[in-house]
C-alpha cells in the first residue's frame, strides 16, 4: 500500500502543472481529489498563483482580506480583474492588474471592462474609487456593444441601451441615456467617499443589479437586465484617477 502522504505529494506536484480547466475536471474524478483541491490554500494554488499573478498583485493590500485571502480567491480575483485589451486608450491597467488608470486627456470621457463577462448565476465584486471622482464617476454594467471612449465629459456608461450605470457624483441611475431615478433611495443619501468599497452584485438568474456600500445593501438598482453577457464596467472623466475591481465570486446572502 502507497503511503497517503506519498499520495499527496505526489498530487500536489502534479496538479500544480495542470491548467485549471484540467483542475476543474479533476475535481469531479472522485470525493479525494475533490476535498485535496478544496483546499484553496494548498501549494497547488499557491504555485498557481506565483505563477500566474504578477508579484505587484501578490503582495497588493486589496488581496489581504476577506473574501480574497486565499491563493485560489486570489488567483481567481485577478482572471476576472480589468482587461488590459477592452478598455479605453485613455486608460492603462497598472501591473497588479486590478487598478486602472486614467490618463489626463481634455475633454474625454473613458470606460473600461472586466476580463470576463456573466450570463448565468450571481456574482459580485468591489470597485474602490482611489482618486478623484470629478463631475462623472460612474460604475456598473455593459455589453461588449458599450462604447469604451466619448468626447467630452459625460456618463458614459449607461449612455445606451448596453450599459446600466450609477453615478456616485450625483446618486442617479443611467440606462440608455436617461436618468432611471435617484439611488439609493434613502432621504439625504450620502455621496461616496473616496476609498470606499462598493460591492457590485449581478443576478443573471433573477435580471438584477445591486449595490452594496461599505458591506450595507442599498437595494436592487435595475431590473429587467437582458440575457446577454454582462461585463463589470465603470467610466471616469477626472485625470490620473484610479479604480480597482476586485471579484469575490458569489454574493455569502444566499
Amino acid at each position: 500500500m502507497v503511503d497517503p502522504l506519498c499520495n499527496y505529494n505526489v498530487l500536489e506536484s502534479i496538479f500544480s502543472y495542470l491548467e485549471l480547466n484540467e483542475l476543474s475536471k479533476c475535481s469531479q474524478v472522485c470525493k479525494a481529489w475533490y476535498h485535496f483541491l478544496n483546499d484553496e490554500n494548498s501549494d497547488v494554488w499557491r504555485w498557481h498563483c506565483l505563477r500566474k499573478l504578477p508579484k505587484e498583485a501578490i503582495k497588493s493590500d486589496l488581496l489581504a482580506s476577506p473574501p480574497v485571502s486565499t491563493y485560489k480567491t486570489k488567483l481567481r480575483a485577478y482572471l476576472h480583474a480589468w482587461s488590459p485589451n477592452d478598455c479605453s486608450r485613455n486608460v492603462y491597467i497598472k501591473p497588479n492588474g486590478f487598478t486602472l488608470h486614467r490618463n489626463p486627456v481634455a475633454q474625454s470621457t473613458d470606460a473600461a471592462r472586466g476580463k470576463i463577462g456573466f450570463r448565468s448565476g450571481r456574482h459580485a465584486w468591489e470597485v474602490i474609487w482611489e482618486g478623484p471622482l470629478g463631475t462623472v464617476a460612474v460604475i456598473g454594467i455593459s455589453t461588449k456593444e458599450a462604447a469604451l471612449q466619448c468626447h467630452g465629459y459625460v456618463a458614459l456608461l449607461g449612455s445606451d441601451d448596453q450599459s446600466w450605470g450609477w453615478n456616485l457624483v450625483e446618486n442617479h441611475l443611467l440606462h440608455n441615456g436617461d436618468m432611471q431615478g435617484s439611488y439609493p433611495l434613502l432621504n439625504n443619501a450620502p455621496k461616496y467617499q473616496v476609498g470606499e468599497r462598493i460591492r457590485v452584485i449581478l443576478d443573471c438568474d433573477d435580471n438584477t443589479l445591486s449595490f452594496e456600500k461599505n458591506y450595507e445593501f442599498l437595494g436592487v438598482a435595475f431590473r429587467g437586465l437582458p440575457d446577454k453577457k454582462l461585463y463589470p464596467t465603470v467610466s471616469a472623466v477626472y485625470g490620473n484617477t484610479e479604480v480597482s475591481m476586485v471579484y469575490v465570486g458569489t454574493p455569502l446572502d444566499g
